[in-house]
C-alpha cells in the first residue's frame, strides 16, 4: 500500500525575518505575493519582513515595494 507523503505539495506558512525565516507551518512551496506562482521552500529569495510576504524574483519584490508606494521614484 502507498503511503501519502506528508506535505508533498502544500503550501507552507512562514515568519518572514531579517535575512531567515521560520516555518510556522509545514509544506513545500510558498506563494509569490505578486504573480501567484508557487516558489519551493528552497528556492525562496525574496521577502517583505514588513509586508510578510514571499516574491518569486527580484522585479516582483520591486512591483510589491512600488505597489506599497515605499520607493522613492524620484
Amino acid at each position: 500500500m502507498d503511503m501519502p507523503f506528508p506535505n508533498r505539495d502544500t503550501e507552507a506558512v512562514l515568519r518572514y525575518g531579517d535575512g531567515e525565516f521560520d516555518i510556522v507551518t509545514k509544506g513545500t512551496f510558498v506563494t509569490c505575493a505578486v504573480t501567484g506562482r508557487p516558489i519551493a521552500l528552497e528556492d525562496l529569495k525574496y521577502w517583505s519582513v514588513e509586508r510578510q510576504e514571499a516574491y518569486a524574483d527580484a522585479e516582483s519584490s520591486m512591483q510589491a515595494e512600488l505597489r506599497s508606494g515605499s520607493v522613492y521614484r524620484g
